[in-house]
């Protein structure tokens, strides 16, 4: 196993890693909308998912992988009216690549986040 750790992205807010690889494999924590620095952007689904977005973007790109190459999302949201607008967002950013995906509705986020998300995506063998 090896722990993926990137500055491009926010540092672990606990006691985990902001992704591991195994076997091939990147398995992602969830990323909300913190900024790399740390600072947690309060404006609305549509900002907090972009900065998600590109968070996850970075840590994939840090184990050697990339969106295009996500196997499987689950996306948490603090409100299923958000789904449309979480929607418009992640399929502008995934394009014609479709990963299997899970949408489910959470109480309460990390740091009162309107949106999640977590990936498993397949590395490339050279990394």
């Amino acid at each position: 196993m090896t722990i993926v750790q990137t500055p491009n992205a926010p540092a672990a807010i606990g006691p985990y890693s902001q992704a591991m690889i195994v076997n091939g494999m990147v398995f992602t924590s969830g990323q909300i909308a913190l900024t790399p620095e740390g600072e947690m952007l309060t404006g609305d689904v549509k900002v907090q998912c972009a900065q998600v977005l590109s968070n996850l973007t970075a840590v994939l790109e840090a184990a050697g992988s990339s969106l295009d190459k996500v196997v499987k999302t689950t996306i948490f949201l603090d409100n299923m009216d958000d789904f449309s607008a979480v929607n418009e967002l992640y399929a502008r950013a995934f394009g014609d690549h479709k990963p299997a995906r899970s949408t489910v509705a959470a109480k309460t986020l990390p740091r009162n986040a309107l949106v999640e998300i977590e990936a498993i995506a397949l590395i490339d063998v050279t990394h």
